[in-house]
């Protein structure tokens, strides 16, 4: 009876299989997303196994395998983590360009197939899997020049004095896009009219966190900084 699969040779067989029928430049983006999905699962799918399979993860970390999840855990536990894959790490981890954003999803949905082709998950989880893949490949490289944009645009501000402008004058977290008009973003908390660019507001999707802070001065709230927009 042969050993049985785990995550770091399921994912080196998935991009075995695409290296026989894909470009080499393509083939660079599989290599790149999946080298990220494994530093994404060894470093955070521990938080969702039970007390058993912990202490062998915990034990097998402190003996030094900095891949234990990949090496000790098998391919059923991959498409649960690709929410945090494409919601959080690709996002705040990973100083990423559009193209390497919107081949994440694209990745993601190819392997979901190709899980489900090796009778590794069943249909229900493909299909969640690949709807997961899919909006991230709308959505990711979106958030990413919206980001830009709005950053800035704050870089264009004129600079304020919170000491002086007052706590009550200045808000900052991530918040969430409640409202969309042309050239304005609205958010939770009555938080709004922001003014943007039309651009901006047409990149923009209701629900979207911004990591934002803005003033409120003579009326009206201004961009003062932009961090991460996180669109999942």
């Amino acid at each position: 009876m042969g050993e049985a699969a785990t995550i770091d040779t399921v994912l080196e067989a998935f991009l075995e299989d695409q290296r026989r029928r894909l470009s080499a430049r393509t083939m660079r983006n599989y290599d790149d997303i999946i080298s990220l999905l494994r530093h994404s699962l060894n470093g955070y799918a521990y938080m969702d196994l039970d007390e058993a399979d912990l202490k062998r993860f915990e034990a097998a970390m402190n003996d030094g395998d900095d891949e234990a999840f990949c090496h000790l855990f098998g391919p059923e536990y991959i498409l649960g983590h690709l929410g945090e894959f494409l919601g959080y790490f690709m996002i705040r981890k990973v100083m990423g360009s559009q193209d390497l954003l919107r081949a994440a999803g694209t990745v993601t949905k190819k392997l979901a197939t190709w899980l489900y082709e090796q009778g590794y998950v069943n249909e229900a989880e493909r299909d969640a899997a690949r709807d997961e893949g899919g909006q991230a490949a709308r959505d990711l490289p979106r958030a990413e020049q919206l980001a830009n944009l709005l950053y800035d645009q704050s870089r264009s501000a004129l600079a304020f004095d919170p000491d002086v402008l007052g706590e009550d004058s200045i808000v900052e977290g991530c918040l969430t896009i409640e409202r969309i008009e042309p050239g304005a973003l609205y958010f939770a908390d009555g938080i709004g009219p922001v003014a943007v660019s039309e651009q901006a507001s047409a990149l923009a999707e209701v629900d979207w966190d911004v990591n934002i802070t803005l003033a409120h001065v003579d009326g009206a709230w201004r961009v003062l900084e932009v961090g991460n927009v996180y669109p999942l």
